[in-house]
């Protein structure tokens, strides 16, 4: 892997590591982890299960550096993506140095956190910590008792209340997280922040536009691919063309809209994403396409990415 050109102060002892973030749907797994890397890395929905894939953010510290694998939520899978997904994340926990379980200080520690939190005695190689998240939605009195739920699940290595939205106690949280990594080098290039290929990025950024405009039935039946990526001879733009695709005729026409309505304020919401991340213009195609049931049908998941 690359190593860093920096050289980092010799007084100071460097560590480096990775920390996955689990916990239930829309607790704030992705808002966090682009808030510990200080720009958008994972795109990020108040849908369920918006993370398909392991997303690695670097945050590069004085003392360290934390890669960050933001991972689909665990979770009692329905489908053969939803397995795939659970295996995903099975393999990514078995592996990393720390384990961040996030709780949102708005809501009761339940049975979905209990179900997690006894996942976790499956990777006994990380150190668990837990997180609770969105205090900035929260009273002080809310704040307290998430505090003492989360403390009597477990014996965590430490537990610190923070608000991704608010930046508040982020970085103290990654002072602790680079605290509890092993000596050593950086593992990526101080410059970088993703090991995310430009592609998916961008494919992710079409799809963060659909979820938030869509209705409830479609996020787990969406999946955004790209055909291609062009420079325009006679102007400095980039062309790109897209596919969405959904499972059934029915959701076509909800995404397309009428009279291709929602389809036009989507193209248009993805394009400023994506110009934002490439800081140019960009000229963007978007064609809806059908796939039926592809959530359960091996060859479609291979053809889409899973």
């Amino acid at each position: 892997m690359a190593r860093p050109k920096k050289k980092h102060d010799d007084k100071v002892e460097f560590h480096s590591g990775f920390v996955s973030l689990v916990g239930r749907p829309n607790v704030g797994k992705s808002t966090l982890t682009n808030a510990l890397v200080g720009e958008k890395v994972a795109i990020t929905s108040s849908k369920p299960q918006t993370t398909r894939h392991t997303i690695r953010g670097i945050s590069n510290r004085e003392r360290g550096q934390l890669i960050l694998v933001d991972t689909p939520g665990i979770h009692r899978p329905r489908t053969l993506l939803g397995e795939r997904l659970n295996a995903l994340v099975q393999s990514t926990l078995s592996e990393v140095d720390i384990i961040g379980m996030c709780f949102p200080a708005t809501e009761p520690v339940g049975p979905g956190d209990r179900f997690i939190s006894e996942q976790l005695d499956k990777y006994p190689r990380a150190m668990k910590v837990a997180i609770v998240t969105k205090t900035d939605a929260a009273s002080g009195t809310q704040i307290l008792q998430r505090l003492t739920e989360v403390q009597e699940l477990r014996d965590w290595a430490f537990l610190i209340p923070v608000s991704a939205v608010k930046n508040d106690q982020v970085d103290q949280l990654a002072d602790e997280l680079i605290a509890l990594l092993p000596p050593g080098p950086s593992f990526y290039d101080v410059e970088e922040t993703t090991d995310e290929d430009l592609e998916k990025r961008i494919s992710e950024l079409i799809r963060e536009s659909i979820l938030e405009d869509v209705q409830d039935e479609l996020p787990h039946s969406l999946a955004v691919t790209l055909d291609d990526m062009l420079e325009r001879e006679d102007k400095d733009l980039l062309e790109i063309y897209a596919n969405i695709f959904v499972e059934r005729d029915s959701q076509k026409g909800i995404i397309i809209g009428a009279q291709g309505s929602r389809l036009k304020a989507i193209g248009a919401e993805s394009r400023a994403a994506i110009e934002k991340l490439l800081g140019r213009k960009v000229f963007l195609s978007l064609r809806v396409k059908v796939s039926k049931d592809w959530q359960r049908d091996p060859k479609a998941l291979q053809r889409l990415g899973f």
